[in-house]
């Protein structure tokens, strides 16, 4: 009997506390257990030009998912859905592997509306797949501004394994590339749900609660879109008509490092990673040889040819190893090196703004060697090159400045030779730059020395229509150059459209504007063609930068680009119809 009261006494006691003490604990448990939580997704945040023209947008679209309630989802589900969406089965219990928590297994989104109807009608066969109707990203233009809007796509494994502590989950869309990228934690926004009671079948019995998702901020673009589309039409025009096939241009203002347009070519159409991407597509993208998924405005890294030749010039006037009067003799080659100009000319005597104009080889060869490599070094870093200009987008590449402990560096015979000055003196040899780099050595000039931190976005916008955050011009650095010298340069790339190596091109152009036409050497093949202009001349606004990979001499291959570009700037070309 003591026994028996014992035990019932325990068992007494325990209820008790269970009920009582730890009541509140379990009837938590138990509604766990008949409450799910099933998420939806925010949309992101949309794209604006600077002028309020919409580039990127969502749509609604439809997501085919796995919602596991009660129980794994059968091989013979699995099997099912792969010959239904032609996703393999390996990936798909992959993505089941990897899965935590009750949000939905997205398995492949934006599906057409016959297979919803399949799924929809024959539920039997798919039990634990659901529907869910996810906001689409819907990228407007298609290829034109694909590399500065970039791309979203699934979250990887890789990924996962970084961000997991900032909050992002498998299955979820992130930025992959471009101001998506970036910008993505701003974009994202904040995921709703639903509160739903299931039954001990696991199948949804009322809804309980919502929560309305909150989408990301918008992003206002510095980009002009009718300039964007005149710059891209361009391109295309230009790399048709020469049989080219790779390009970049840059425009800008050099006044604040607004990023009016941005070109690289060959492009791609980010839609196609929006909805997930085809192995096909995918193939015919990376195997490409001219590499669509680089944007060559930020990334490619080319000699600069003769548009360095800003550089050169302006660290032999301020270093005062040459007077602006000073004659200098042209026979073809010059006297140390026989290193000449292209085809073999002599221009004869010049002097410093007829050789910038006709962008005269043997008259910068004499400015590298009465320089030295170590002064030219100084000079371009001055300038900004050999570094990120820092501009809100991945992947920038910082280029090249030719330098003594680069080839000590990188070269078993580290020795310095006066050919290699020569040869970076006229842009050529180590020295690398990117289309924006070159952008930014011109805006610098045409700012009269100021160097403004490149951007793409003016403001980031709540969905309140607060500003969150609004971008400032930001100052960088100034020139260490006297004012009269920065001004014979101006002068001398004046010249250049004038009466130097881009007359021809810009005659009868009823706007004033200053340029310079470079040939970068290419040991791979035909040289690629630069030019780099700003405009109005007495109060610039207006920095282009174009290059053509392949395309030969600047002057004939770059500078009908960067007229185009200029002649939409300046609403030239609204005269002949063209409102673009």
């Amino acid at each position: 009997m003591i026994i028996s009261v014992l035990v019932i006494a325990v068992l007494i006691g325990r209820a008790a506390y269970l009920q009582i003490y730890q009541g509140e604990y379990y009837a938590g448990l138990a509604d766990g257990n008949r409450i799910r939580i099933v998420p939806s997704m925010a949309p992101r945040g949309t794209f604006y030009d600077r002028n309020g023209e919409l580039l990127v947008t969502n749509r609604p679209g439809f997501s085919v998912s796995l919602l596991p309630l009660t129980a794994p989802i059968s091989d013979d589900v699995i099997d099912r859905l792969s010959d239904l969406l032609k996703v393999p089965t390996d990936e798909i219990k992959t993505k089941i592997a990897g899965h935590s928590g009750f949000n939905p297994i997205r398995i492949k989104t934006d599906v057409t509306p016959d297979i919803v109807s399949i799924i929809e009608e024959q539920k039997s066969q798919y039990p634990g797949v659901v529907i869910e109707v996810t906001p689409i990203r819907d990228y407007i233009l298609k290829q034109e501004g694909a590399h500065t809007f970039g791309y979203v796509s699934e979250i990887n494994d890789t990924e996962l394994e970084k961000m997991k502590d900032e909050g992002y989950k498998s299955g979820d869309i992130i930025g992959k590339f471009g101001l998506e990228k970036v910008y993505d934690k701003e974009l994202r926004g904040e995921n709703g749900g639903q509160q739903v009671e299931v039954d001990v079948s696991g199948k949804p019995v009322q809804i309980l609660g919502r929560k309305e998702p909150i989408p990301g901020d918008d992003l206002e673009l510095t980009i002009d879109i009718n300039l964007q589309q005149a710059a891209e039409k361009a391109v295309d025009e230009q790399l048709t008509q020469i049989g080219a096939h790779a390009a970049a241009a840059v425009v800008m203002n050099p006044q604040t490092g607004e990023i009016l347009a941005m070109v690289s070519r060959p492009a791609f159409d980010p839609n196609l990673f929006a909805h997930g991407i085809s192995s096909k597509d995918w193939n015919q993208l990376n195997n490409n040889p001219y590499h669509p998924m680089d944007n060559k405005t930020i990334t490619g890294e080319y000699p600069p040819g003769s548009t360095f030749k800003i550089v050169t010039g302006t660290a032999a006037l301020t270093e005062g190893v040459v007077t602006p009067d000073e004659q200098i003799f042209d026979s073809g080659h010059h006297w140390i090196i026989p290193k000449g100009n292209a085809d073999g000319e002599a221009l004869g005597w010049l002097n410093f703004r007829t050789a910038l104009a006709h962008s005269d080889n043997v008259y910068f060869y004499e400015m590298g060697n009465r320089l030295g490599i170590d002064r030219l070094e100084k000079y371009a870093r001055m300038f900004g090159l050999g570094a990120k200009t820092g501009i809100d987008l991945p992947y920038e590449a910082t280029g090249l400045v030719a330098n003594r402990r680069y080839k000590e560096k990188n070269f078993d015979d580290g020795e310095w030779y006066l050919s290699e000055t020569f040869d970076a003196a006229i842009g050529q040899g180590f020295n690398l730059v990117t289309p924006l780099q070159a952008a930014m050595v011109m805006g610098e000039i045409a700012a009269d020395g100021k160097r403004y931190k490149p951007h793409v976005v003016n403001r980031i916008i709540a969905p309140d229509g607060s500003v969150v955050k609004d971008f400032q011009p930001e100052l960088l650095s100034q020139l260490d150059v006297p004012e009269e010298d920065i001004k014979l340069v101006q002068d001398g790339l004046h010249d250049v459209t004038k009466y130097g190596t881009a007359a021809s091109s810009f005659r009868g152009f009823t706007v004033d504007i200053a340029g310079k036409t470079g040939t970068a050497e290419n040991s791979q093949g035909r040289d690629h063609g630069w030019f780099v202009a700003y405009g109005p001349f007495d109060n610039p606004n207006i920095v282009v930068a174009v290059i053509v990979e392949n395309g030969g001499y600047g002057s004939q291959s770059a500078v009908p680009i960067g007229r185009k570009i200029l002649e939409a700037a300046f609403g030239l070309n609204q005269d002949s119809g063209d409102k673009k």
